[in-house]
């Protein structure tokens, strides 16, 4: 099974998970067998800059991807990816290496449309990139990410400082 993760630096495993898959750099590609990782890549995303809706997905196909896991994506990504027969997954965070472990452990599932996109459900589909490059957008998506991230954690320590 090929998966793919939306990621904002070139660590492999240690990637960054990015917040939103159309908007990222790269894709670490992660082929397993099982649980066992086999081969691990890393390829930049050709519509980083701008997108129209289905480019991203396509590509992800495109490198014969199972499984797509990311921060957040759209609605209309989602609907894509159902119809490319590619698996959809949001909510990742952290590493790569953590969200493939969460994943392959049944513990990371499902799909839900970002915040941005269900914000602009209410418009026309828009013009290539018209969203995809606000800067301040991205920052508050990547921001709010973090801060539940940090909840995570610190509800993680909590637990396992209440136990000792």
């Amino acid at each position: 099974m090929r998966i793919a993760i939306s990621a904002d630096n070139w660590n492999g495993l240690d990637s960054v998970i990015s917040p939103h898959f159309g908007r990222c750099p790269h894709y670490i590609l992660v082929d397993v067998d099982g649980h066992e990782v086999k081969t691990v890549n890393v390829v930049d995303n050709p519509y980083y800059g701008q997108h129209a809706p289905g480019m991203v997905p396509n590509f992800i196909h495109s490198q014969g991807v199972d499984v797509m896991l990311t921060g957040g994506m759209g609605r209309r990504a989602i609907a894509f990816f159902e119809q490319l027969g590619v698996e959809a997954v949001s909510g990742a965070s952290g590493t790569v290496r953590r969200a493939l472990e969460l994943y392959l452990g049944g513990q990371l599932r499902g799909v839900q449309p970002c915040r941005e996109s269900i914000e602009h459900a209410h418009e026309e589909i828009p013009i290539a990139g018209e969203y995809e490059q606000d800067e301040v957008g991205r920052l508050r998506e990547e921001a709010t990410m973090l801060q539940q991230q940090l909840d995570e954690v610190t509800a993680r320590l909590d637990q396992l400082e209440g136990g000792q």
